[in-house]
């Protein structure tokens, strides 16, 4: 059995930043002798479906998430400049309503919450929490930008708020990504100082996690950042992020994945080693993988449930108001448009779509 899941996976659904093929990526998670994997797109749950039908394809457990954008003020509010405000949250499906939970995020951050990024506000985040996993996420997410400024009230109210959330289903959450290991191989002055700047953050940011995990007795589990499945995939997945930024490949002063060649799906024998000192971490992967079992019934259509006057069926009521709009519509209609309309609500009935149609 491996004592390693990946829990922070970005897929080719992570449009223009990922590049994982999600039957690809359940290949390689089988041939490294992994039995989950999770799935956790930028703000959207558009690869799900396809995920969990591969893993289960496959027999590896498909874990279903998102990595979401979290906003500190008002969803609705569009007064920040830039993405300053925004951060990123690490979600996981612990069960069903977890999953109805996490869709209902994606869904309210997409419609109400979108400015720069699709956000969810914390009162939103509560109200959904349900069934659904918590990380404290990357060195972009609230916990990991307090620590990044020394505001310690700050990381402490966050603290609070999160496990009084998510109670025993919030975990915190390590990375290492050897970004010192590349400096011999940084084209330029300025990508050098860049990679150090990166290093000096992820160490700050990894020690501040790790004293609150001991201060707070909560579990940390480690993961990889992963945007694509194999290092040699680095190449490929540079050029992608410059399709969505506008940028060259050569250009320097741009978003580079490419001075750091770590963000693939590792094995478990390379997560261990990048984590000796802390094989909990590893361990606590598969404990948390554990704990999530949604099952999605495929095959079958559901349609919005409608109000419905008392002991009125939805075939009822789509007739009622087909027959008094046609009387609007249609004043003089006469036998062969009463017959047409009768046949068009039969076969809506037989498909029973009745209730798709029947809101007033």
């Amino acid at each position: 059995m491996s004592k390693f899941a990946h829990l922070h996976v970005h897929t080719e659904y992570s449009l223009l930043d990922g590049l994982s093929k999600i039957k690809k990526l359940f290949n390689h998670v089988k041939e490294q002798g992994m039995e989950s994997v999770a799935i956790t797109d930028h703000g959207v749950m558009y690869g799900e479906v396809e995920f969990y039908k591969e893993g289960l394809k496959q027999g590896i457990k498909p874990i279903l998430g998102m990595e979401g954008y979290i906003t500190t003020g008002d969803l609705h509010e569009k007064a920040e400049k830039g993405r300053a405000q925004n951060f990123h949250i690490l979600l996981l499906a612990k069960n069903n309503e977890g999953y109805k939970n996490l869709m209902k995020l994606a869904s309210i951050a997409q419609v109400d919450g979108f400015y720069y990024r699709p956000r969810m506000d914390h009162a939103t985040l509560k109200k959904y929490s349900k069934g659904l996993i918590c990380t404290s996420g990357c060195p972009q997410a609230e916990i990991g930008q307090a620590i990044a400024r020394d505001d310690k009230e700050n990381i402490k109210n966050l603290v609070d708020f999160y496990v009084d959330t998510f109670k025993d289903d919030f975990y915190f959450e390590i990375q290492r990504h050897e970004y010192a290991k590349w400096l011999t191989k940084a084209p330029t002055a300025e990508i050098k100082s860049t990679l150090n700047e990166l290093q000096e953050t992820e160490n700050k940011w990894n020690a501040g996690i790790i004293k609150l995990s001991r201060e707070y007795g909560i579990p940390l589990v480690a993961t990889n950042d992963a945007h694509y499945i194999k290092q040699e995939d680095a190449f490929a997945q540079d050029a992608l992020v410059c399709v969505a930024t506008g940028k060259t490949m050569s250009e320097t002063k741009r978003l580079r994945y490419i001075d750091a060649q770590t963000f693939y799906v590792r094995s478990p024998s390379e997560m261990a080693a990048l984590f000796p000192d802390y094989p909990d971490a590893l361990e606590n992967t598969v404990k948390l993988s554990e704990k999530c079992n949604v099952e999605i019934t495929l095959g079958k259509w559901f349609f919005p449930k409608f109000p419905l006057p008392n002991g009125v069926t939805a075939d009822e009521q789509l007739g009622k108001l087909a027959h008094e709009k046609l009387s609007e519509k249609l004043p003089d209609a006469g036998p062969e448009e009463l017959i047409r309309l009768e046949h068009e609500l039969d076969i809506i009935s037989q498909k029973g779509y009745s209730a798709y149609f029947s809101k007033s």
